[in-house]
């Protein structure tokens, strides 16, 4: 047991420590792609999966339509949506039917009944079909878009002003064949000067997401993209070539269509030399998150049995490769042994030395736990001074709210997610599903943003 306890420790704070060290150390040399702003605009189709939006639609039609970007078409994908989903789109894009030529062969996915395209808005394009899961819905967008550059956007997603002109200049460098964007938390942000300032004033179940959602991003898909192992394009904001797209078959019916579709990328990568997956963190979509524990539970429960389906059906291929890949160490030694079995170890342990009250053991995992606080913290810190990078400064009066905020991280989202962890794993075996959606506030975002 000592042994182990020991293998925790270090496993718990050795590769976070890696990750941050990883993270600060991209901070140092800017992009190349960055130099690149007189690039020539690349058509770029954005796509939207649709399944009952219907309440958030206003607000993601209009922040797509102030978008800078000239050479953009947007894809409203509804996958038979069973509330006015389809009528909301009618009535705000005034759509008319077109003839869209595209090929039924190369991609899976249910019945086009029609496509439509926007009388308002020429570069707003509908494809109304029938029923098939997110990652159906994303096959069909794939192959009615007519651009070479795919992003997929949730629809409670906006994106920023400048995205699709970085996203441009990073793809300048054909040696990117996918990325992924920086998300935010939607909620409590202003507007100022069209800019979205961040805040803290919000639920404080928000702003618990907040901080994870900067230090998930900011420290550890950075260091994982530089490592060349990101396993995870987010499926609220992810970049692809839609020929690399193609030639992995597109998605795959599953209920986590986005670390499925990057590690079949990566997979691609063993047979294209040269070619890479990267992370652009000046590239920002914001994302409404969940304002219920029992939404969250349920969103984090769909990304675990997500994480657990791409275990088990890429699990070979990562063993042969465990020691060549870094791809592979930090899927499986990282996520999986230090992620997974280690937490069920813990918890266990845990309920084993209080039935039998063994004070010295207990003392242990006590260790255990107040390194492991000690590091997130750190972590949490990092990843806080790495967004004030990329301009996420809160004010000085919200310093008191954003202390507290760590701390709740420590003490209550910590063990929430630990025991998403034990459950959704098991939960796999038990039932898969599909959409799993969570409630929409339906509020709208603009007029909040501008009060």
């Amino acid at each position: 047991m000592d042994i182990f306890i020991l293998v925790l420790l270090i496993c718990s704070v050795l590769f976070p420590v890696y990750h941050m060290i990883n993270s600060l150390l991209i901070m140092r040399k800017p992009p190349t792609y960055l130099s690149n702003k007189g690039a020539k605009e690349k058509g770029i189709s954005v796509l939207i999966p649709c399944y009952n939006e219907e309440s958030i639609l206003k607000t993601t039609i209009e922040s797509l339509n102030a978008l800078k970007y000239n050479h953009a078409e947007f894809v409203f994908i509804n996958d038979g949506s069973t509330d006015s989903t389809f009528k909301v789109l009618e009535e705000l894009l005034e759509l008319k039917p077109i003839f869209k030529r595209y090929s039924l062969t190369e991609l899976e996915f249910m019945p086009i009944k029609k496509v439509y395209q926007s009388i308002k808005y020429p570069n707003m394009i509908v494809i109304d079909k029938v029923n098939g899961g997110k990652a159906d819905a994303l096959n069909a967008g794939i192959i009615v878009s007519s651009n070479d550059i795919i992003v997929t956007l949730d629809a409670d997603s906006t994106l920023d002003n400048q995205s699709l002109s970085i996203i441009n200049n990073a793809f300048e460098d054909n040696s990117i064949i996918a990325a992924g964007g920086m998300v935010h938390v939607l909620q409590g942000r202003k507007k100022v000067n069209d800019q979205l300032v961040p805040s803290l004033k919000s639920k404080f179940i928000v702003r618990l997401q907040l901080i994870e959602y900067l230090r998930g991003f900011y420290v550890y898909k950075a260091s994982l993209a530089k490592s060349n192992a990101l396993s995870i394009i987010s499926g609220a904001f992810g970049i692809f070539r839609k020929d690399v797209l193609l030639e992995v078959k597109g998605y795959r019916r599953t209920v986590g269509e986005d670390i499925d579709i990057t590690m079949k990328i990566q997979k691609y990568l063993g047979r294209s030399p040269g070619s890479r997956i990267v992370f652009i963190p000046e590239a920002c979509c914001y994302t409404e998150v969940p304002e219920s524990w029992k939404d969250l539970y349920k969103q984090r429960i769909r990304w675990q049995k997500a994480y657990t389906d791409c275990l088990v059906i890429y699990f070979r291929d990562l063993c042969k490769t465990v020691l060549s890949k870094k791809l592979s160490f930090f899927f499986l030694v990282d996520s999986f042994f230090t992620g997974i079995i280690c937490t069920y170890v813990i918890v266990v342990s845990f309920f084993v030395l209080l039935l039998f009250i063994n004070p010295l053991s207990l003392n242990k995992i006590f260790i255990y736990l107040i390194f492991s606080s000690i590091c997130s913290f750190i972590y949490n810190l990092i990843s806080l001074r790495i967004a004030r990078k990329y301009a996420f400064k809160l004010p000085a009066k919200e310093y008191n709210r954003l202390f507290q905020t760590l701390i709740g991280d420590l003490l209550v989202l910590r063990f929430f997610n630990i025991a998403v962890v034990c459950i959704g794993t098991i939960a796999y075996f038990i039932r898969k599903e599909g959409w799993n959606k969570v409630s929409r506030t339906g509020r709208d975002y603009t007029l909040e943003q501008a009060s």
